[in-house]
């Protein structure tokens, strides 16, 4: 029933469905908008009718007092179908249409003078429909009830004296073949040409809406299909992120919790996690430079190198090394890696680090606050072959935590365009100092989402917090 609907009402079958849809909602916005304009018509008519009336205007009483009631009743159809039918059956639109034509014929017949220019009125409406068969058939019934109302307007309308040269009244007319030649060569021709003029615009108008409305269509088409797999490429990325906490239930040496929040579907932050052998915890946290998609896919595959490299009894710097050799052999792209790695041997309590251009981490030693551990970042991945990496190593007794962040934390942004900065983060850090990792990051991410005050979120905010509770037996 609905394609059926779509083929009678004269729409294109070339099109999406959705692109058909979108055809006859509009025609049916259409018919409720000619319907309104032919009522302001039918109040312009009657305003008219009330002048002459009065004696402003000098068309004959009888002709104004005949046609006037029957053009402002055939312009109030339109609205009583529209009423009744909502505008939604397909042959609405040729009635609205026909009752426009109907109107001005009678009007135009009545008054030859004053009624030309409203021939303009169905050609205009039926550009709203955008369709070339509508407008051809509007112009069509135009043209023929035009000319007719020509040579009507002769014998019973109002009397245009260019046409007649004699007297004006009826009774007293006389139409000669010659009156009738001369109306059709200068009056019938020419006017019907000038119809056909506008008529041509009115077809380039509505041929062009249309297919500008059906280019809408089709990019908005394709605006849901890219976000339904940005959606799906979101659920990736988390999925992809460990995720579930407690991270390590049966492991009682180290508490771990982290979280990250794209600036959009998809982001350029990652953490990471992971045993690297029974005794060895190490921690990842990233930030790719540029966002959306082509920063997603390079994160994939840092955090990948990252994690395949890291290996028991193999030195940090020289994992970013070869990570930095890879990341460069297949960057086309330009874009690069601020990355901290970390791994804390649970057995001594020694945490050895790397950094390559990331943000200083936040230390806390047991029963203390936190403080920025002030370190010599090195050089981002994948912005220079042959780099060479160094690794650092930082004490940690039972009791101490690491906090470590991406510069989303730090450069959020209020509406004011004030940075969250550094000196907010060591604040809310010190006042949340004793609460465990799970409990410590919402609370800075409340705090930052406080500051912002509902600003647009610029940036990845990830963060990433580690408690040593206590040292491992040996092996």
């Amino acid at each position: 029933m609905k394609n059926e609907n779509i083929r009678k009402s004269g729409t294109a079958m070339d099109g999406t469905e959705s692109e058909w849809m979108a055809i006859l909602e509009n025609e049916v916005e259409a018919n409720q908008y000619a319907a309104r304009c032919l009522t302001v018509c039918a109040g312009v008519g009657a305003v008219s009718w009330l002048l002459n009336l009065i004696g402003i205007f000098i068309i004959p009483a009888n002709i104004m007092n005949i046609g006037m009631p029957v053009t402002i009743l055939f312009f109030l159809i339109p609205t009583l179908i529209c009423k009744a039918t909502g505008g939604k059956p397909f042959w609405v639109k040729y009635a609205v249409t026909l009752c426009g034509i109907i109107s001005i014929f009678i009007l135009s017949a009545a008054m030859p003078k004053h009624g030309v220019l409203a021939w303009a009125v169905p050609l205009a409406l039926s550009c709203h429909y955008y369709s070339k068969k509508l407008t051809c058939i509007t112009l069509a019934a135009s043209w023929l009830l035009f000319s007719a109302s020509i040579y009507l307007g002769m014998y019973f309308g109002e009397g245009d004296l260019n046409l007649l040269i004699t007297e004006p009244d009826i009774t007293k007319r006389v139409i000669t073949s010659q009156m009738l030649y001369e109306a059709t060569l200068f009056f019938v021709i020419p006017r019907a040409l000038i119809l056909l003029g506008i008529s041509s615009i009115c077809m380039t108008v509505a041929g062009r809406t249309r297919r500008l409305l059906e280019k809408q269509i089709r990019d908005s088409e394709e605006q849901k299909r890219i976000s339904t797999e940005l959606d799906v490429a979101t659920r990736i990325q988390a999925d992809m992120l460990p995720c579930i906490f407690p991270a390590f239930p049966e492991r009682s040496e180290f508490d771990i919790y982290a979280t990250m929040n794209p600036a959009k579907e998809v982001g350029g932050d990652f953490y990471d996690f992971f045993m690297v052998d029974e005794t060895h915890l190490a921690i990842v946290v990233a930030d790719v430079s540029g966002k959306g998609v082509p920063a997603a896919l390079f994160m994939v595959i840092g955090k990948t190198l990252i994690k395949d490299h890291t290996k028991p009894n193999i030195d940090l710097g020289d994992v970013f090394t070869e990570v930095n050799h890879l990341l460069c052999e297949s960057n086309n792209e330009g874009l690069f890696i601020t990355a901290f790695e970390g791994v804390l041997n649970l057995v001594t309590g020694e945490f050895r680090f790397v950094n390559a251009g990331h943000e200083m981490p936040f230390i806390a030693k047991s029963g203390g606050s936190y403080e920025a551990y002030k370190l010599r970042p090195g050089f981002v991945l994948a912005g220079m072959e042959g780099m060479k990496y160094q690794s650092g190593c930082i004490q940690l007794a039972p009791g101490d935590r690491i906090f470590q962040y991406t510069d989303g934390v730090t450069e959020a942004t209020n509406a004011a365009q004030e940075l969250y900065g550094m000196e907010r983060l060591t604040n809310i850090l010190v006042r949340n100092a004793d609460k465990p990792p799970a409990e410590l990051l919402p609370a800075v991410k409340a705090d930052i989402d406080a500051f912002v005050d509902g600003a647009p979120q610029f940036d990845d905010i990830t963060m990433l917090c580690v408690k040593y509770l206590k040292a491992m037996d040996r092996v």
